[in-house]
């Protein structure tokens, strides 16, 4: 927040208003989104998977290459790169032997820039 600017009331919040009026289906849609925020959070709240995005930001990296940037072995950086590709954070592509990765959309991006602001500017 900057330095003199008021806070947000709750009129101007862009979060949803549970209320009696909500329909079972906005309740049920509301759930759903729930799921795969927390599943997204889930992927991004380990350390190594968080670094690899972060790495993944600057544009695609082969495994090797984020071994390298990780100092980490082959197979922990293939473990958290599964599992970013399980959520569908990231994307292979294969080229030869080598396997690279790249950022699936913008979503990573955006919160990592948001997690950068909050705790790392």
């Amino acid at each position: 927040m900057q330095t003199g600017a008021a806070p947000k009331s709750v009129e101007e919040t862009t979060l949803p208003v549970f209320d009696e009026s909500l329909s079972d289906a906005e309740m049920d849609r509301m759930v759903d989104n729930a799921t795969r925020a927390s599943n997204f959070l889930k992927a991004v709240s380990h350390e190594g998977r968080l670094m690899i995005l972060c790495h993944l930001v600057t544009g695609e990296k082969s495994v090797t290459e984020l071994e390298n940037l990780l100092s980490a072995r082959q197979a922990a950086v293939s473990q958290q790169l599964s599992r970013l590709r399980l959520e569908g954070l990231v994307v292979p592509r294969r080229e030869g032997k080598a396997i690279y990765y790249s950022l699936a959309d913008d979503k990573p991006k955006r919160v990592l820039e948001l997690v950068y602001e909050l705790f790392c500017d």
